[in-house]
């Protein structure tokens, strides 16, 4: 591949990037996220879209160890938001009129 369509396809992946995360970070800022749980997320989903980027398009493979890595990105994300999802969670169980009736 010559050296700037290497260039423009790299920019034009990092701007589609950054359109998403600026605005979400915005929305999720404003809806009580910290920013160290946004940062989480924004590194999962780039680590997401760049694996299939490297599977698809520089088909290289996925191996093994690459699986497991995300499983402790997915952990961490699970202990990062442990607390807000319980929180939200009740408040919705409990403020909302027939949420989960029969469930609880």
């Amino acid at each position: 591949m010559p050296l700037w369509k290497a260039f423009f396809l790299s920019w034009g992946v990092a701007f589609l990037e950054y359109c998403f995360m600026v605005p979400a970070n915005r929305l999720g800022y404003i809806g009580g996220f910290s920013a160290f749980q946004l940062k989480l997320v924004q590194e999962i989903i780039t680590l997401v879209v760049f694996s299939l980027f490297a599977v698809f398009i520089l088909k290289e493979s996925f191996r093994f160890n690459y699986l497991i890595a995300f499983c402790f990105l997915l952990a961490a994300a699970y202990f990062m938001f442990k607390n807000k999802c319980n929180v939200l969670l009740r408040i919705y169980i409990f403020h909302t009129p027939g949420a989960f009736a029969g469930y609880i």
